[in-house]
């Protein structure tokens, strides 16, 4: 039994270790503890409806809950290898009785001192392989507040992008015509546009929990601007100008890989592109229909 309980803490702390891999490290996974929690939180603020959840919360504290989970499931997890082997394997200060501290709540306690390296050495691992193994949740706290930084530097940035492509989007609905894309100058505005939305894509990619931020500002909400890049695609395709019709080819294409990871990853509608995008829109708040069309 006083095993199995080790072998049950180790294997905690192990799935703990591969969630975090995959969440923060592997750049097309996502790991499963983390986006159940992403999740679940997104759902659960969806219940308040889409102007309540313009607040924005779903997605910071959706982060924090991770960060959390990760950290007190770690904890409990080397807890659960030291308890069993209290308090023989253990030195004590001279203050405190061993008998008297050999419980789950004092496993506990030697496990966060640890993990936060604090070291106050009134309890302190005093058998071989214990010694070796207390210094290695030291390493795997440091590596979790070293994550959890690089995790957050990396998701701010996508959202910074994702923000910007909407914030472009707003301005070039209002502002370029069907006959201004139908030239050099259009194509660029065309290539401008599949180049960042490709950058979109691979920040869900990279960075799932990003799709969990609502944006409550229009202009700056991609759900609510990304179909007017479907019009200006469209409306490209039909252009005169060799540059603005392979342009818009292009950002047709990044569309659709777009909206295929949105789908696969987050909205599972297997619809077409314009359909996942009303679909994403709907998912966080905003409006269904397509943008007008630029002016002929």
């Amino acid at each position: 039994m006083t095993w199995f309980v080790t072998f049950l803490g180790a294997a905690l702390v192990m799935a703990i270790v591969r969630d975090m891999f995959h969440t923060i490290w592997h750049p097309t996974r996502h790991g499963g503890l983390s986006r159940l929690v992403m999740t679940g939180i997104w759902r659960l603020t969806s219940r308040l409806g889409p102007r309540r959840r313009a607040a924005g919360l779903a997605g910071p504290l959706g982060m924090v809950c991770v960060v959390a989970v990760w950290a007190l499931t770690v904890a409990a997890g080397w807890a659960l290898i030291y308890w069993p082997h209290m308090p023989e394997g253990f030195s004590y200060s001279s203050g405190l009785v061993p008998a008297e501290h050999t419980g789950p709540v004092d496993a506990l306690y030697v496990s966060l001192v640890t993990l936060t390296t604090l070291g106050l050495g009134d309890i302190a691992p005093a058998e071989g392989w214990l010694r070796v193994v207390g210094p290695l949740e030291s390493l795997v706290g440091f590596a979790l507040l070293s994550a959890t930084m690089a995790w957050v530097l990396g998701v701010y940035p996508a959202l910074a992008r994702r923000r910007t492509l909407a914030l472009r989007l707003s301005h070039v609905r209002g502002g370029v015509t069907s006959r201004e894309l139908d030239s050099d100058g259009g194509a660029t505005v065309l290539n401008g546009l599949a180049s960042t939305v490709s950058a979109i894509t691979v920040d869900f990619l990279q960075y799932t929990e990003s799709y969990y931020f609502y944006d409550g500002d229009e202009n700056i909400s991609l759900p609510r601007q990304i179909d007017h890049a479907v019009v200006l695609a469209e409306l490209g395709a039909s252009a005169r100008h060799p540059d603005a019709r392979l342009a818009a080819r292009v950002l047709h294409r990044a569309l659709d890989d777009l909206a295929a990871v949105l789908d696969e990853r987050f909205l599972h509608t297997g619809a077409a592109t314009a359909a996942v995008f009303a679909s994403y829109a709907r998912d966080h708040g905003g409006h269904t229909g397509s943008q007008p069309a630029p002016g002929r």
